[in-house]
């Protein structure tokens, strides 16, 4: 399979594409400014970086059209958040692949998720899990999946992490859920992006049935 990583510089993204590559799938890394400590060096040989503009409609059409991807990870931030840009690149990626008739998974946020014991309540809205001063971000994690549902003709996944994603170790194991925040005993939701990319690259080999899925580390703290 080819996989064409946008964002492939990031937390996130760097990891998609090394896990990917270690199962043996061809990685097209797209970001804007490839360099030196991207993948794509000699311990990962098939992954491939490519310089594309996300806010280049274009660029990135010919960059999936022109590396015959067969499935796209969108996996871009920014910082501030920019609810414009997010939106704008998921709408053109599932845009273009819906034309070519690629798959895409969208790494979202988890604000768009419903929260534990209250249904009723997202998780944007709980200061248990998104304190004022990123509420901004979560409301484009909103913003985000609601263009992804408005693209009915695009075959794609929007994938929220757990409450907290940060470097760790690579587990392999993860619990998996669709539209509600998974928490362990004790109330913690967390994941680390190594586990994240086994998840993402697990969605794509075996694509399940749900829109919207999330996944949560399984046990205790990921660097345990």
């Amino acid at each position: 399979m080819t996989i064409a990583v946008l964002g492939a510089t990031g937390m996130v993204g760097s990891r998609v594409a090394d896990e990917a590559s270690a199962r043996g799938h061809r990685v097209l890394a797209l970001s804007r400014k490839p360099g030196s400590e991207n993948p794509g060096s000699p311990k990962n040989p098939n992954v491939t970086p490519v310089a594309v503009d996300a806010n280049d409609p274009h660029a990135l059409h010919e960059a999936l059209a022109g590396g015959a991807a067969d499935a796209v990870v969108l996996t871009v931030r920014t910082v501030p958040v920019d609810e414009e840009f997010l939106v704008g690149t998921t709408r053109t990626v599932l845009d273009i692949a819906a034309r070519l008739g690629i798959r895409v998974l969208v790494v979202g946020g988890a604000g768009a998720l419903r929260s534990p014991g209250d249904r009723d309540l997202l998780v944007a809205d709980n200061p248990a899990y998104v304190p004022a001063g990123i509420k901004a971000v979560a409301a484009a994690g909103i913003a985000q999946l609601r263009t992804c549902r408005s693209h009915a003709d695009a075959d794609h996944v929007y994938l929220s992490p757990p409450a907290l994603l940060e470097p760790g170790e690579r587990t392999g194991r993860y619990r998996r859920g669709t539209d509600t925040l998974l928490v362990d005993a004790d109330g913690r939701s967390r994941i680390s992006a190594e586990d994240l990319a086994v998840a993402v690259v697990d969605e794509l080999e075996t694509p399940g049935p749900d829109h919207h899925i999330t996944v949560a580390h399984h046990g205790g703290h990921p660097s345990a």
